[in-house]
């Protein structure tokens, strides 16, 4: 497996699904992304806006792995860092295994802990038809796999690059799975 890297760190202003390319995306502590539409200490994702604007975010940061855009790549889908929403693309870590409460150190200062999935939105289909079908999966006793990416909160903030090294940290056991947020 790769060294745990940053391969990517993207952010938009706007409540797009494409989150362009940046050399450094500043974290702020129970904030997110620094001028990220998705940043704030409440939930800013439109939909659960429209249900309850006080719960708490518990997707400040959306974080895919790098090696999923290889596999989508390798299935014909047209994909790249950033495109599917993410502020930060990963590589050499297998996010979608990580306990709740994860702490991943992004970097020299920055520290994310991981609150769940990211569930696929159909908007995926914008970037591509099928694309959206492709990052969902079957496990073996049929339930169904999310393979979209992880989300987290900032606990303490920094800059992050492209290059940055990524260390893990697992919380305490007993560990408690992975679900949508």
């Amino acid at each position: 497996m790769d060294t745990p890297s940053v391969e990517s760190v993207n952010t938009s202003a706007g409540h797009t699904l494409r989150k362009p390319a940046q050399d450094v995306i500043r974290l702020v502590a129970g904030h997110g992304v620094e001028g990220d539409a998705h940043a704030g200490a409440t939930v800013k994702h439109r939909s659960r806006v429209r249900r309850d604007a006080t719960q708490p975010n518990l997707r400040q940061v959306h974080l895919i792995h790098g090696e999923l855009h290889d596999d989508l790549r390798a299935r014909g889908f047209r994909v790249a860092a950033g495109e599917m929403g993410e502020n930060v693309t990963t590589r050499g870590v297998d996010l979608l295994d990580l306990p709740v409460g994860t702490r991943l150190r992004l970097g020299p200062d920055a520290v994310v802990e991981v609150t769940g999935l990211r569930h696929p939105c159909k908007q995926l289909e914008t970037i591509q038809p099928g694309l959206m079908a492709a990052v969902l999966d079957r496990d073996a006793g049929g339930g169904l796999v999310r393979k979209a990416g992880i989300m987290a909160v900032v606990a303490a903030g920094g800059e992050v690059r492209p290059g940055d090294a990524i260390a893990v940290e697992l919380p305490a056991p007993p560990h408690r799975g992975l679900e949508p947020v």
